[in-house]
């Protein structure tokens, strides 16, 4: 990590020049060619309202609702008391994806959190005050969501190769890791490639996935209506019975259901490449987060009208055993489903994490050559193949799940940390027009929730790996003292951005040479 510093080394040095206060591009080859109009280089804003709300329900929903949604209904203890904590859990997610919309108006640039921390802080002390903006990127650009991307597209191959297991069956358990490790690298390197290439074809493919998605969910919702519809009403008339009356298993139960709604601000950290932000980007939280949450609840009403309790607690994939229960020969779909939904889920994680990746290098709290992009196809190259190479590590390196699981509660951290800089832009920035403001209890709500999801754990699991956390924190802050506080840059960075820019063919982004 190095701080942003102009360099006498890159393209805009040799062929390509840049003019002192902007970005637009003159090509001069020394021969008096007529030059064509200068254009600016930054992202285009390439998605609508449809594309936004594609992008939110893609991350939202992954392989959970498929695989493993009974975690809920375990602490909680009976039918009616886990879809109480659904719709509970998907009404607090909405509040806090609509905060998360007013913020959009008010900063509107990408990065979400990362944002948001660096309008509201960065000014309150010189050392201190850009501090939680480089965490932010920090846990998120390294460790997290490159985590995350490998664990979601190993559950793609996994899914994947699931139609071909009566084949497989005779190899032994060592090379049909091998063979799931290198579907998911190829998977990796596909999902990598759409979103280097193009930001049209992610947006083409993102919505055909999203609607493969949403057709794989109502497959099940249907199932389990038509069952009900024959009076298999029998898991459901139980009601409440067996009700948790633990506070502790009813603070888990909603710990569950709300980290499978994560995913609500995804829109946010493209701020810069949607179609009037100020209109769609609370519309599409608007429709996204009910749509999401209404799925949500009428999956596990279709699990629970044709599986009992112990059947979903114990199944390894739910949505497979409910698949193979009533949808006969097309069983198939599910598994397909899950496939389609893991990869979907995986490109626009990927997506979301390189425009943060890009905002941290403008900033100069990341490497500096992230913030540059493709002079032709107007992407974050270097930062979306930085992501796919971190993603690459983590599949490599194999079980993961505890390192994700040690950095997942520093999200919650975060999004309480936005609230409160939410209450504080409400009087630093108070004449900044916002098209619309939630309530002011909304966000004092949140930072609650916040609380609760980062203590809930650590109180009922006091395991060690919380304070790895803590650790990997405090390396991030032992970079941030002489990288980007004290603005030290090796001598080696002149010659590696120069070589990044003629390997990519990428070029400083507008707001990076202001």
């Amino acid at each position: 990590m190095v701080a942003k510093a102009k360099c006498g080394y890159g393209i805009h040095n040799q062929n390509v020049s840049l003019a002192a206060n902007s970005t637009e591009v003159e090509l001069d080859s020394g021969d008096n060619l007529p030059t064509k109009p200068p254009k600016k280089m930054e992202l285009r804003r390439e998605l609508g309202l449809f594309s936004a709300v594609n992008l939110i329900v893609g991350v939202m929903i992954g392989s959970g609702i498929f695989v493993s949604p009974a975690s809920a209904l375990e602490r909680s203890g009976s039918v009616g008391l886990c879809l109480i904590i659904w719709a509970v859990c998907g009404s607090i997610s909405l509040l806090g994806a609509l905060a998360f919309a007013e913020l959009g108006t008010v900063v509107p640039r990408s990065g979400a959190e990362y944002a948001y921390f660096q309008e509201a802080y960065g000014g309150l002390h010189r050392f201190w005050g850009p501090l939680p903006s480089f965490i932010c990127a920090w846990v998120y650009v390294v460790i997290l969501r490159p985590a995350e991307v490998a664990v979601i597209i190993l559950t793609f191959s996994e899914y994947v190769c699931q139609p071909f297991a009566y084949h497989m069956r005779h190899m032994p358990a060592e090379s049909q890791e091998i063979v799931k490790k290198i579907i998911a690298l190829l998977g990796l390197g596909l999902l990598t490639y759409i979103n280097f290439i193009s930001v049209k074809l992610y947006i083409h493919i993102q919505n055909i996935f999203g609607s493969c998605k949403l057709f794989a969910c109502l497959v099940v919702i249907f199932g389990g209506l038509y069952e009900l519809c024959i009076g298999n009403t029998e898991n459901l008339t139980k009601g409440f019975e067996g009700s948790t009356t633990s506070p502790t298993n009813l603070a888990l139960a909603f710990y569950s259901g709300l980290w499978a709604f994560d995913g609500w601000s995804t829109v946010t950290s493209v701020t810069e490449e949607v179609k009037r932000p100020e209109v769609n980007i609370p519309r599409s939280i608007i429709i996204a987060v009910p749509l999401v949450t209404t799925v949500y609840f009428m999956m596990n009403v279709a699990y629970m009208t044709v599986l009992t309790i112990p059947e979903m607690i114990a199944a390894p994939a739910v949505a497979v055993v409910f698949g193979d229960r009533i949808l006969g020969v097309m069983n198939f779909i599910i598994p397909l489903g899950v496939a389609l939904s893991t990869f979907g889920c995986a490109l626009s994680i990927q997506f979301s994490v390189t425009r943060l990746c890009y905002v941290a290098g403008r900033e100069g709290h990341m490497v500096e050559v992230f913030s540059y992009i493709h002079m032709k196809r107007l992407t974050p190259a270097p930062a979306v193949v930085t992501q796919g190479l971190l993603a690459f590590f983590f599949i490599i390196v194999g079980d993961i799940t505890s390192l994700i699981d040690f950095a997942s509660f520093l999200i919650w951290i975060f999004y309480g940390a936005a609230m409160v800089a939410l209450i504080l832009m409400r009087k630093t920035k108070k004449d900044i027009k916002r098209p619309y403001k939630v309530p002011l209890w909304i966000p004092v709500f949140i930072i609650f929730i916040a609380l609760f999801l980062c203590f809930v754990p650590i109180i009922t699991d006091p395991s060690p790996r919380y304070f790895f956390a803590l650790l990997f924190i405090g390396i991030g802050m032992a970079i941030y003292a002489p990288l980007v506080y004290y603005r030290h840059r090796p001598q080696c960075m002149d010659k590696f951005t120069y070589f990044i820019q003629v390997l990519m063919e990428v070029v400083p982004s507008e707001q990076s040479m202001d």
